[in-house]
């Protein structure tokens, strides 16, 4: 293949007509860059960022920092990394991080705080997953020398697997003050934490605040094709440097993934309402097919899980049927399906997926 020569422009990606698509509701991480995104990252200035001299980078995390109301940020190559790192962070081996059960850290990440981190997930089931002072406090283990002691409480908000449930800021705000006075650190898997702000209609910065640590994603909702932020203090992300570069995430000119980043900072949050509607939308349809049941107090962001059992068959069943239709989701569980929705996905498109659901169900 003949590079790019200088004189030449970069063209936009040929799109399939609209109806030969797949639909793809499986993740908001199947995102594509936008053209803008794109024109960015051809023309990004670089440097060497393990020598922090690659002036996108330091742009991405000095305006990520700002948004946050914090001292400093670290651009990281996925939010797993950056989870990782603040474990690893806050904790030393054989401490004990109280999580949900269903947490993405603990479910979706290969137990890595423990491979890694050297950490005990303490977990616990709540239904909406929704974590409450009076459900961690009997987690915290005493201060008994021959005991594993509890070092950090992990938060994730949306919640992924409990349907992107939102933290109300009166109960973070609480757990990360309690936990405080009880000398334990708090982290947010804030993945999509600009989903969880605009259903609070607050901006980031005010419902993280009290956070010790916050992760959130550039790649899902925001639409950026690689990349997370970890946000804190200067001395926590001059430490989370450490682990970065220890952990393998130590990038040269990754400027050129940044620039992409910068505009899915300052751009997409703006149109995330978009996705949630879209998302009530399809979650309203979906509950008045037969044999599905959706909990729909519990569809608050962009993400739907819903129960198929009554369509006497499973969800890998219901997904595989789909995919040959053209539509893609993903079993959670062996009645749930995860369906999201994402910039990729505009009301069209959920009209169509419905009308190849109904008609799967017709013929079943």
């Amino acid at each position: 293949m003949n590079p790019v020569s200088a004189t030449q422009t970069i063209s936009e990606p040929e799109k399939q007509p609209a109806s030969t698509m797949a639909i793809d509701l499986r993740s908001d991480t199947v995102t594509r860059p936008s053209p803008e995104m794109r024109r960015a990252m051809a023309e990004a200035p670089v440097g060497d960022d393990v020598y922090a001299e690659d002036p996108t980078i330091n742009k991405l995390q000095a305006r990520a920092a700002e948004i946050f109301g914090r001292e400093a940020s670290i651009f990281v190559p996925s939010g797993s990394m950056g989870n990782l790192i603040a474990v690893k962070t806050w904790t030393h081996h054989g401490d004990e991080v109280i999580i949900e059960e269903r947490g993405h850290i603990h479910q979706f990440e290969m137990d890595s705080i423990t491979a890694i981190a050297g950490c005990m997930p303490r977990t616990t089931y709540v239904e909406d997953g929704i974590l409450r002072w009076d459900v961690i406090e009997p987690l915290i283990r005493p201060k008994v020398y021959y005991r594993a002691q509890t070092a950090l409480v992990s938060l994730e908000s949306s919640h992924n697997m409990a349907g992107g449930t939102v933290y109300p800021p009166e109960v973070s705000d609480e757990i990360c003050d309690r936990a405080h006075d009880a000398g334990l650190r708090v982290h947010l898997d804030g993945a999509r934490i600009f989903n969880a702000a605009v259903y609070l209609g607050r901006s980031v910065a005010e419902i993280t605040h009290k956070f010790d640590s916050v992760m959130f994603c550039l790649s899902k909702g925001l639409g950026a094709p690689v990349g997370s932020m970890l946000v804190g203090s200067r001395e926590f992300i001059e430490k989370a440097r450490v682990y970065r570069k220890l952990f393998g995430g130590g990038m040269r000119q990754v400027g050129v993934l940044g620039a992409a980043g910068l505009i899915a900072l300052e751009k997409s949050p703006s149109r995330l309402h978009e996705d949630h509607a879209n998302a009530r939308y399809l979650a309203e349809a979906l509950a008045e097919l037969p044999g599905i049941k959706v909990d729909l107090r519990k569809v608050q962001t962009n993400i739907i899980i819903f129960d198929v059992r009554g369509t006497g068959r499973t969800a890998a069943e219901i997904s595989a049927a789909l995919a040959k239709r053209n539509v893609l989701a993903n079993p959670t569980g062996k009645y749930d399906i995860r369906m999201l929705t994402h910039v990729d996905v505009d009301r069209a498109a959920i009209d169509r997926a419905l009308v190849e659901f109904r008609a799967l169900l017709a013929a079943a």
